[in-house]
């Protein structure tokens, strides 16, 4: 069960994402890099000790464990105000604050890939939690607000391990990754080749790129289309007349030529396929009409997928991502509840029960004795938490679950 033991009521978050405000205004409200260092110094001198900033293409959000000011979300629009360089009016229009269990709910849909723009993708947690991390490590957190993190990434750890909520996809892109990595595993070893100047094909190969491809090809027969394309994509260009050799190098070939006539023909695959010593070749035939003549499957090593076979694997994802997404919040609900909901109940008696302030005692102890080493803060916090729950329940008179109270 997740350490109860935190101070909820000072705990929020202030944001925007994808569902709350406009591209434009998250273009105007994103936090670079080089500009972390002065908002978290603005946020110190509002008295705002322990906080983090996440600032990624689909959400600006500045989370944070704070003194008891009057108000101190109004202090963190004021400073996004100011950053964004837009009114006050605007910022609050377009944002959201949450506070207690609310922030921590929001916190673990973050870090679950639940509030995302694709739901269950894993690289959301991936760069939550290296951010944080940085900013642990350059001291901007805090032992309270690494506990919620802490706890974060350990119900995050738990969603993806017991669900299946980003194993199956629900885009055509994902699932050009996915069957590409069914059939060749590791994407960094595998080399692509684009045929054609379609915008589906583009499309594609930017996210088998993104993915990991660690090489690709574009080819056309008007070569200053693949030029342009090549540039767009950061990759190499090769000429059409080259085909057949290109093909032999390629382990992934996406064709987006939509012409009417096969741009890769049966014998032409077959060719390659001899080259290439019969490894597997994978292709995407995005033409419509078709690039590829179908007389293709009839290949062993070949695998053919158009466009309906992609938006087959995309409905079936569909279902499954809906019921693997109720068991990811179900799962959600339950540490929301053990980290706040059960909080309510925790009182201060003559039992020895813990208190705020025997609770401060305990965090400045830690720190102090940790000498600025945030990890060893949180570890020593964790530990004197632990000593002092097992001392308490052996107290006569304190029931085993008055410590749950």
């Amino acid at each position: 069960m997740a350490n109860k033991i935190i101070y909820k009521k000072y705990f929020l978050v202030v944001g925007a994402n994808h569902r709350s405000s406009t591209m434009l205004f998250r273009d105007k409200l994103a936090i670079k890099d080089r500009q972390l260092t002065n908002v978290y110094d603005r946020l110190l001198d509002a008295g705002i000790r322990q906080s983090f900033v996440l600032s990624t293409k689909d959400r600006t959000e500045i989370y944070a464990f704070h003194d008891p000011l009057t108000n101190p979300a109004s202090e963190i629009i004021k400073l996004l105000s100011s950053h964004a360089g837009v009114g006050r009016g605007e910022i609050e229009a377009q944002t959201y604050v949450l506070t207690s269990g609310e922030a921590f709910r929001h916190l673990l849909a973050v870090c679950c890939a639940l509030d995302s723009l694709v739901i269950g993708d894993p690289r959301v947690s991936n760069i939550l939690n290296t951010s944080y991390n940085a900013a642990k490590h350059a001291g901007k957190t805090g032992v309270e607000l690494d506990l919620l993190f802490e706890e974060a990434f350990t119900t995050s750890k738990r969603v993806f391990r017991e669900t299946e909520i980003s194993r199956r996809p629900v885009s055509i892109p994902a699932a050009t990754v996915q069957v590409a990595r069914d059939l060749h595993g590791d994407l960094s070893h595998c080399s692509g080749l684009l045929i054609g100047a379609g915008e589906m094909g583009e499309m594609l190969a930017t996210s088998l790129l993104s993915a990991g491809l660690a090489h690709l090809v574009v080819t056309h027969p008007t070569l200053t289309k693949a030029d342009s394309i090549g540039q767009n994509l950061n990759c190499h260009v090769g000429r059409m007349e080259e085909l057949p050799i290109l093909l032999a190098k390629s382990d992934i070939v996406l064709t987006s030529m939509n012409t009417r006539r096969f741009t890769l023909t049966r014998d032409t695959i077959k060719s390659a396929s001899t080259i290439r010593r019969r490894k597997p070749i994978l292709i995407i035939d995005t033409g419509v009409p078709g690039d590829v003549d179908y007389a293709v499957v009839e290949l062993e090593d070949a695998f053919l997928y158009t466009l309906d076979d992609l938006e087959k694997v995309t409905r079936e994802g569909v279902k499954t991502r809906e019921v693997e997404t109720n068991k990811a919040w179900k799962i959600v609900e339950d540490e929301v509840t053990n980290v706040f909901t059960e909080q309510e109940k925790l009182v201060s008696d003559n039992k020895g029960l813990m208190s705020n302030d025997f609770i401060e005692g305990l965090r400045q102890k830690a720190l102090a004795e940790a000498l600025g080493d945030a990890d060893k803060a949180t570890q020593l916090f964790f530990q004197s938490l632990k000593q002092y729950e097992k001392a308490t329940k052996a107290l006569p008179g304190v029931e085993s679950n008055d410590l749950d109270k």
